[in-house]
């Protein structure tokens, strides 16, 4: 993504189109995605780019379109960057309106709401007779992550047949002696899956009953376990029904965290510290103050951002010698160490076009 922010180069072509995974409907995809790269090159023909540019640019993407092998595997959408020596491409999740822009720098936005809310996760499917780890992607179905040191199953980890024992043994006995054995199997299961999860900000999402469930939260130690669950006997669980419900907790968890920029947004505001304002915050992300920063990911306003204070200067029409300025001003919030979420409009204030939250007063 880095790369991608920073280049600069005359004629940079940011193209987004929808795609099906369903290789025999592909050639429609292709058909549009040369369409959109005609589009690009009549752009740049009309502001006298140098022919060399425009056919190094027609090439890579002819390349692309006539490729057999790469059109075999699509999400759902796709996005295509590529200037006069360097072409990068991304299969997304979310669907997007077919788009096309051209600059001396990349268009971001569409390519920020794949990246701003997490489309994969990790699902622990967890009960007493068994457990297993489950990694979704942005278009992938639940794979079976093989870790050597989980558990086998409660009664295998703490070295029992069954962990409904009657026979006592101190506190070991009946349904207390059962929530015992189950938090020793959760800490273990915990300590199996620190390996893989260190470092991560990707969510976990439990699938199990509420009494496991509730058990194995009280041992976590991972910071990005989920509060929904996937709840049921995952041992009768099929991965289509993991997968819907882990979509559908990840959505919830999306929704939850806009629904807090709002609230933190609101308080601020009232020491001046956020802004709907794009001028406002154009100069806040210039100068590194903007901390959170909501786009529309569906909006374009075109002009130019000065480097030094941040003064906008607005185009009167699209064209390949100006840019996206929300396109930018994100650019720039990155850069800035701050984060950046690409939204619907409904997200955002009322008519906003995006929303920051500042670090300081500017």
């Amino acid at each position: 993504m880095q790369s991608l922010i920073n280049h600069r180069e005359p004629g940079c072509v940011s193209i987004y189109l929808p795609t099906t995974p369903l290789t025999k409907d592909a050639q429609g995809d292709r058909i549009q995605l040369r369409n959109l790269t005609k589009e690009a090159l009549e752009q740049l023909a009309a502001i006298k780019t140098h022919k060399k540019v425009i056919d190094a640019i027609a090439d890579e993407a002819g390349d692309l379109i006539d490729d057999d092998e790469f059109w075999k595997h699509q999400a759902n959408s796709l996005a295509v960057f590529i200037s006069p020596n360097w072409s990068r491409t991304f299969r997304l999740a979310n669907r997007l309106q077919p788009c096309v822009e051209v600059s001396d720098r990349f268009h971001l936005k569409p390519l920020l709401r794949a990246v701003s809310f997490a489309n994969r996760a990790f699902v622990l499917a967890l009960s007493e007779n068994e457990v297993k780890l489950y990694e979704i992607g942005a278009d992938l179905k639940p794979l079976e992550v093989r870790i050597d040191a989980l558990p086998k199953s409660a009664a295998a980890a703490v070295g029992k047949s069954s962990i409904n024992d009657p026979a006592p043994s101190g506190r070991i006995q009946g349904d207390e002696g059962q929530k015992v054995r189950l938090k020793q199997y959760s800490r273990k299961i915990d300590a199996a899956l620190r390996p893989l999860l260190n470092g991560l900000n990707t969510p976990l999402i439990l699938a199990s009953t509420q009494t496991v469930g509730t058990i194995y939260r009280s041992v976590n130690s991972y910071p990005h376990l989920l509060s929904g669950l996937i709840e049921g006997n995952p041992d009768k669980l099929h991965t289509e029904t993991i997968d819907a419900g882990a979509r559908k907790l990840l959505d919830e968890h999306h929704a939850g965290e806009v629904s807090q920029f709002r609230s933190v947004f609101d308080q601020r505001g009232q020491k001046g510290r956020s802004t709907a304002q794009i001028s406002d915050t154009a100069r806040a992300a210039t100068f590194g103050a903007v901390e959170t920063l909501l786009v529309d990911m569906d909006h374009e306003v075109h002009g130019k951002v000065s480097d030094e204070d941040g003064k906008i200067e607005y185009a009167d029409k699209e064209t390949a010698q100006n840019y996206d300025i929300i396109d930018e001003i994100a650019r720039r919030v990155i850069n800035g160490g701050g984060r950046v979420i690409s939204v619907r409009q409904s997200d955002l204030p009322s008519g906003a076009k995006l929303a920051a939250i500042l670090r300081y007063n500017v």
